[in-house]
C-alpha cells in the first residue's frame, strides 16, 4: 500500500515518518523549501514515545507525482485546503482514498465536491505537536492517535487494509465504525477551547482564576447543543472530558487558534467557529450566544490583519 502524505510539517511529519520507521511504503508531497530542508537534515521527530531520525525519506514536488497513490493523508490548514488539493490531485485515481485530519466538517464537502465523495473517509487526529524553526517535529505529550473510518459508517476492506498498515506503526490508532460522531465531539471541543482562549487570550488555568470559568463551559454547552441539533449528540463522556479540560485550574492548555493570533498568522476561525455556528437551529441561540462573540472577535482580529497587510503593501 502506497501512502502519500501531503506536507512534512508537525503532523504530517509526525505521523508519515512513524510510517516509516515501520517499514510502510511513504512518500512525502513537499514544497521545495521543506525539501530542501529535509534532504539536509533528514527527519527528525522528537518524541516522548521515542525519538527518530530518518536520513532520506522519499519526497516529490508536486509538479512530478507520475502515477496515483493508494491512501493519501492530508493534514493542512482550512483556508489552504483549495492549494493543498490542488498539489496532489495528480496522485488521486480511481481507487485512492483520501483521510483528512482537518478540524470541524466543511473540508469534507470540499474534498468530495473535487474528487468524489467515495474517495473521502472521515478522520482525526489528537496529538500536540509543533514544527520548530529547525524543521524539526516536536511531540509535546502522551498522545498520538489518529482515528479514521467510512463517512456512512461501518467497515469495509479498504479501511481493514489500512488499519492494518497503522497497526505497525508507533502510534495509535482506530478504524470506527462511527467516525463522523467521533469528529463532531472533537468539533465541539477544539471549537470551544479555540473560542474561549482566543477570546479571553489566555491559556484555560488562567480565565478560570479571573472568574471566566461559567464562559468557557456556556461555550461548550452551546457547541454542543449544534452538534445534537445536527443529529451527533455528543456522548456523556466526551462531555465529561470536555468540562473538565475548558474549566481545569492552573491549566496551562491553549488552542493552536490562540498561538495563531500570538504570532499574527491566519487563523481557521470560518471553519471551526463560524460554520459551527451557521449549523446551529434557527432562533435557537442564547440571547448571550459566547460562541458568536467568540466568532466576532476573530473576524476583526482577520479585519485589522488583512487592513495593517493592505497597509504595508501600500
Amino acid at each position: 500500500m502506497r501512502f502519500l502524505v501531503v506536507g512534512a510539517g508537525a503532523l504530517g511529519g509526525y505521523f508519515g515518518g512513524r510510517l516509516l520507521q515501520a517499514g510502510q511504503d511513504v512518500c512525502f508531497l513537499l514544497r521545495p523549501r521543506r525539501a530542501a530542508q529535509l534532504a539536509a537534515s533528514g527527519l527528525v521527530i522528537k518524541s516522548p514515545a521515542g525519538n527518530a531520525h530518518i536520513p532520506a525519506p522519499p519526497h516529490v514536488l508536486s509538479d512530478d507525482i507520475e502515477a496515483p497513490f493508494d491512501v493519501v493523508i492530508v493534514g493542512c490548514k482550512a483556508y489552504d485546503l483549495a492549494q493543498t488539493m490542488d498539489s496532489f490531485a495528480a496522485a488521486v485515481g480511481p481507487d485512492t482514498v483520501i483521510i483528512p485530519l482537518l478540524n470541524g466538517m466543511q473540508h469534507l464537502d470540499a474534498l468530495a465536491e473535487r474528487f468524489g465523495r467515495a474517495k473521502v473517509l472521515g478522520g482525526l487526529c489528537l496529538i500536540s505537536a509543533v514544527l520548530d524553526d529547525a524543521g524539526t517535529v516536536l511531540h509535546l505529550n502522551d498522545m498520538h492517535a489518529l482515528n479514521f473510518g467510512e463517512l456512512d459508517g461501518g467497515r469495509s476492506a479498504r479501511v481493514d487494509a489500512i488499519a492494518a498498515a497503522f497497526a505497525t506503526a508507533n502510534f495509535s490508532s482506530t478504524a470506527s465504525d462511527s467516525i463522523l460522531q467521533a469528529m463532531w465531539e472533537k468539533w465541539m471541543f477544539i471549537a470551544s477551547l479555540a473560542g474561549i482562549t482566543t477570546l479571553m487570550r489566555s491559556c484555560v488555568g488562567d480565565i478560570v482564576s479571573a472568574g471566566g470559568k461559567d464562559l468557557a463551559l456556556a461555550l461548550l454547552d452551546e457547541c454542543a447543543a449544534i452538534a445534537a441539533h445536527n443529529g451527533f449528540a455528543p456522548s456523556a463522556a466526551s462531555l465529561e472530558r470536555g468540562r473538565a479540560m475548558v474549566s481545569a485550574p492552573a491549566s496551562p492548555l491553549t488552542a493552536s487558534m490562540f498561538k495563531d493570533i500570538e504570532r499574527g498568522a491566519p487563523t481557521e476561525a470560518d471553519h471551526i467557529l463560524g460554520d459551527l455556528l451557521s449549523r446551529g437551529a434557527q432562533g435557537q441561540q442564547p440571547d448571550r450566544s459566547v460562541l458568536r462573540i467568540a466568532y466576532a472577535h476573530l473576524q476583526t482580529y482577520e479585519a485589522r490583519r488583512s487592513r495593517e497587510e493592505a497597509a504595508r503593501a501600500a
